[in-house]
């Protein structure tokens, strides 16, 4: 199959650095242009990116050109999918004018995620909601798709399953590395040998996003604490359920929710469990195939009619760039769309 034309805006920062790292030698996509902030227009991608992840670049990116963001250029090259890292709020203009386009647009952006036809896509989780871009036009026009906020996606991954046994009730407590923040984040001042116990609008984002991804309405209490580690977000959670549910049950659950079939980016056990009393643990983001999609859960409890675990999701790669291109690829299953 010839592979689909995209192009990447916000290539240059962490989660565009996971974007052009993932799409480097996909089997669907390939990246035919890529923007980033004006002053580096023009410029080579391997010049003058701050490459964060925690391996080489790939060679087949270090050589690319940053244009200048232009939509009529992206239509005229036969760009059709839209990979967008753009901040919120300029995600908030620039997205519906690329909708309006006629492009297919995959965000990362909050600027959409509440509007009412727009799914907040996980595919494992709600691929159902995936219809919602018809509400938009689709065929006939463009759409937008966003995934959810990084702890809210490890959170409805492990959680999903579990939907079977009555969730009334979510606390929890993540601990959320500091790529969460973007490039240039937090001053290492204010972060070494310091944990920050609030992450602007970051409890208030988790707990609207779950109910809407999930179609459940529990309650929903968290405590988000930005801390001194580099990739992944760990979480502390506690789900109050409607049955009487063992521990064995709970791991059993999770080992039986399985892949979603053809789509290249999703592994073959979503949801991975170790029983080890030391697992998971952040320097585990990107393990896996593919690195840093899989999402781990450990430390099991039970109390009473309460469950407690620990999760582990790769903010940069499945809480962000790689959710994204997965729902791409989820997408381009579903309705069948080709470059020709």
């Amino acid at each position: 199959m010839e592979k689909i034309k995209v192009a990447v805006i916000g290539a240059t920062g962490a989660v565009g650095q996971v974007f052009m790292w993932m799409l480097a030698d996909h089997p669907m996509f390939e990246v035919d242009y890529l923007t980033a902030s004006a002053a580096r227009a023009n410029q080579v991608y391997g010049s003058t990116v701050h490459w964060l992840l925690p391996f080489e670049m790939p060679h087949a990116i270090r050589g690319r050109v940053i244009s200048e963001f232009n939509a009529e250029e992206m239509k005229a090259r036969g760009v059709k999918i839209v990979f967008s890292a753009l901040p919120s709020s300029v995600a908030a203009e620039a997205e519906p004018l690329l909708r309006d386009m006629g492009f297919f647009i995959f965000s990362n952006a909050a600027a959409m995620r509440y509007h009412n036809n727009v799914p907040i896509l996980i595919p494992e989780t709600n691929i159902e909601t995936l219809s919602l871009i018809e509400d938009q036009g689709f065929p006939k026009r463009g759409f937008v798709v966003t995934n959810a906020n990084c702890v809210t996606t490890g959170l409805a991954m492990a959680v999903a399953p579990l939907r079977k046994y009555g969730i009334k009730e979510i606390n929890l407590c993540s601990y959320q590395s500091v790529s969460g923040a973007g490039y240039p984040g937090l001053s290492s001042f204010d972060i070494t040998d310091n944990c920050i116990p609030y992450i602007g609008g970051e409890e208030e984002k988790i707990a609207k996003e779950i109910k809407k991804i999930l179609n459940f309405n529990p309650i929903v209490d968290a405590y988000c604490v930005r801390v001194p580690v580099m990739f992944g977000h760990l979480e502390a959670v506690w789900l109050t359920l409607e049955e009487d549910v063992s521990v064995d049950d709970i791991i059993q659950t999770w080992a039986d929710f399985k892949e979603v079939p053809d789509l290249p980016s999703t592994p073959k056990q979503p949801v991975v469990y170790d029983s080890s009393n030391t697992f998971p643990q952040p320097k585990y983001a990107f393990w896996g195939t593919p690195k840093g999609m899989e999402v781990y859960t450990g430390r099991v409890k039970k109390q009473g009619n309460r469950i407690g675990f620990m999760l582990l999701v790769n903010n940069l790669v499945k809480g962000s760039a790689g959710g994204s291109i997965q729902n791409a690829e989820a997408f381009v299953a579903q309705y069948g769309i080709t470059q020709s």
